[in-house]
């Protein structure tokens, strides 16, 4: 993003320096309000889902009560990034990643424009929406989190889920149920107060000591990068001091915890540019808040490391980083696509959804194991 105001870093820096990191230690805690709900809920948060298919997917996150809609947003995150043209090298299609075999059973014509197209995204979101809740009627007597269950099954199986009595003991599906209802967070609306990261004072500080540094694109502050930064190597840098791993460019990032309001601001909080405000796949910049409406951030090419006022023409929202939040998002491979999530059995034939395993714990034959290609995608996008 293109920061053409820096006249007012110099009173930034004056305002933030003295005294700043006490400012963020012994104020941000205290302004945390009540921590937020769990994201069981029906509301999807402003901004984390593309304008186009906010619509669909809050219709058919309510098909049954065992999902909800920033569950099904997680998902189709996980798959594809929302990208309704990925596939995979096994065969997986479409924004939900449906294998060709699975389609035929839970293809949906979601739109009413009657065809059932993998390709088409409100297809693609309605099916995905139809399979989960058949899962749920497979998984419907097992005890424990139902929605837990149907993460499960549609991972591992539903064999695997009954004969488990729960969420199956496999490394891959354990994960995947806590990626997705720890991603669900992300896109589900806040009513409450957002709690604050206790991490946020260190990752300011860490971004404090780059003040002046020139600007890098691509940069990750390496000593091949001669200690340069572009914005989303910055932030990652920053939280990676503090022991929290975030993906490499910005448009990922906004999906690392909750969103608070622009009321809810707090130190520490990344703040986000977009070229088209209905669509999270357009941000293009991030900064960390400091405060005062400030952030540091790394502009562009030509500038350094500074602080920048928050509220322009393109600012989006923000994200409050979570441990939780940064471990749950998809890597992308190196043409910019979502990697699948792993699955028990990977790369073995899949099966369908009633259906048990035979050598290898049974899987659903929805998402791929293989890493899909797709559109490339820059290094870093601030």
């Amino acid at each position: 993003m293109v920061l053409r105001k820096g006249g007012t870093a110099a009173v930034a820096a004056g305002v933030v320096a003295f005294g700043f990191l006490g400012l963020v230690t012994m104020g941000t805690y205290a302004a945390s309000g009540t921590p937020q709900q769990a994201a069981n809920r029906s509301a999807l948060s402003p901004g984390t889902v593309p304008a186009a298919y906010q619509e669909t997917i809050q219709k058919w996150g309510t098909l049954c009560p065992e999902i909800s809609p920033p569950m099904l947003a997680a998902q189709l995150y996980q798959e594809s990034g929302f990208d309704p043209k990925a596939q995979s090298g096994v065969g997986a299609q479409g924004m939900a990643q449906f294998m060709p075999g699975t389609w035929a059973m839970y293809g949906t014509d979601g739109n009413g424009d009657g065809r059932k197209d993998v390709w088409d995204p409100y297809d693609a979101i309605a099916s995905a929406a139809v399979y989960d809740c058949a899962l749920a009627k497979d998984v419907a007597n097992v005890p424990g989190d139902p929605q837990a269950n149907v993460l499960a099954a549609y991972n591992a199986g539903p064999y695997a889920v009954t004969k488990n009595r729960g969420v199956p003991p496999y490394r891959e599906t354990q994960g995947y149920v806590r990626n997705i209802q720890a991603m669900a967070r992300s896109f589900t609306a806040s009513t409450a107060p957002v709690e604050v990261s206790s991490q946020s004072a260190a990752a300011i500080y860490f971004a404090q000591t780059k003040l002046g540094t020139p600007y890098l694109w691509g940069g990750d502050g390496t000593a091949a990068d001669n200690g340069r930064f572009d914005c989303s190597g910055l932030t990652k840098a920053a939280f990676e001091s503090v022991g929290i791993e975030l993906p490499r460019v910005a448009n990922d990032q906004w999906y690392a915890g909750p969103h608070p309001s622009r009321d809810q601001l707090r130190p520490g909080d990344l703040v986000f540019w977009a070229t088209d405000l209905s669509d999270p796949r357009s941000i293009h910049h991030v900064g960390i808040y400091v405060g005062g409406g400030y952030m540091l951030d790394a502009p562009h090419t030509g500038a350094v490391i500074r602080y920048d006022k928050i509220d322009t023409r393109e600012y989006i929202g923000a994200t409050r980083v979570t441990s939780d939040g940064a471990q749950a998002l998809p890597t992308r491979n190196s043409q910019g696509a979502v990697n699948a999530p792993s699955r028990p059995g990977d790369p073995q034939a899949t099966t369908s959804p009633t259906a048990g395993p035979t050598t290898a714990p049974a899987q659903p034959a929805l998402a791929a194991p293989a890493a899909p290609t797709g559109p490339g995608r820059p290094v870093g996008n601030g």
